[in-house]
């Protein structure tokens, strides 16, 4: 078994890959920004898969602290990045694609060559898409490394502590009994469990069969943004009317909300982007790594809980 560096181990999609590694039998050098998120990591552990896993601090956008995190790694695991910023792109090209390019190049002067990147599904690189466009050149980058790369770029990942669907869920808690659906919500999607994600992640650590290949990860289905809405509304055993609202409108509120930088679900960026299709061939999991996905289908009962309440000790 190897040794792997994990970027980004406390956020959502590291805090449930870091396990999956350890009991997998992986040793996990997980990478923190700070001693607050190294303590996350830490109680998100069970005491067995501590034993495996060793918290490094160090950040992808100061290329200085990366060198010490990667002594002893023989792999790395980049899933360090952000979805959204308050200025125009540049926090999102800053961490998500000289992120990438720093580890990169860390990487090959350590001399450590599997590199597995988290990528994104139906993302491209255009000007006007800022997280689209800095995950696209991300991709790029890796592709181009000279390393022995793998990318996995999934679809809207569902599962404790969610990014997208728990945002779904705090709207529908403040909601007075509407709940506005951008546009005709017939935007499309193919949502995939983050254990689905995980599972794959372990796998093609150990199969040079990945090597310089790219998979795009989606769930069973492709659904709409309405049916998504729907499913959210029965993962919270909620009741809500679903009331289309013209994309204009959304981005005009979104827009202000922006500018004086109030909370608001959805960014004008990912407007921009519902445009592009987020969905891919449907047997890709099967067909790339050998087993099925979930359903999202009764799979969203954790969002009956706010997100403090989907941690492991809150269980």
């Amino acid at each position: 078994m190897s040794t792997v560096l994990v970027t980004g181990a406390n956020g959502f999609v590291g805090s449930h890959i870091v396990p999956a590694l350890a009991d997998a039998g992986h040793g996990v050098l997980a990478l923190v920004r700070n001693d607050d998120a190294a303590a996350l990591v830490q109680r998100r552990l069970t005491p067995a898969q501590r034993t495996s896993v060793e918290v490094r601090l160090g950040d992808v956008t100061s290329p200085e602290t990366l060198p010490p995190a990667l002594e002893r790694a023989d792999a790395v695991l980049h899933l360090a990045a952000i979805a959204r910023d308050w200025d125009g792109g540049a926090t999102l090209r800053l961490v998500n694609t000289e992120g990438t390019r720093n580890i990169l190049a860390a990487a090959s002067t350590a001399g450590v060559r599997r590199f597995v990147h988290l990528g994104a599904l139906g993302v491209i690189d255009d000007p006007d898409l800022h997280y689209g466009g800095s995950k696209a050149k991300a991709m790029a980058l890796v592709r181009d490394s000279g390393l022995d790369w793998t990318i996995l770029s999934p679809s809207l990942l569902f599962g404790p502590r969610d990014g997208f669907f728990n945002i779904l869920a705090g709207l529908v808690r403040m909601s007075p009994g509407i709940v506005p659906i951008t546009g005709k919500g017939d935007a499309r999607f193919q949502p995939l469990a983050i254990g689905d994600l995980a599972k794959a992640a372990v796998i093609a650590l150990g199969d040079v069969a990945t090597i310089g290949r790219e998979y795009p990860l989606g769930g069973p289905r492709h659904w709409t943004y309405r049916e998504i809405m729907e499913e959210v509304l029965r993962g919270m055993g909620k009741r809500r009317l679903l009331v289309p609202m013209p994309v204009a409108l959304i981005r005009l509120v979104a827009s202000t909300s922006e500018a004086i930088h109030l909370p608001f679900p959805v960014a004008t960026d990912q407007l921009r982007q519902l445009k592009y299709d987020n969905t891919g061939p449907l047997d890709a999991v099967r067909t790339g790594f050998g087993f099925e996905p979930q359903p999202m289908k009764g799979g969203l009962g954790h969002l009956r809980r706010k997100v403090k309440g989907q941690e492991p000790d809150a269980a």
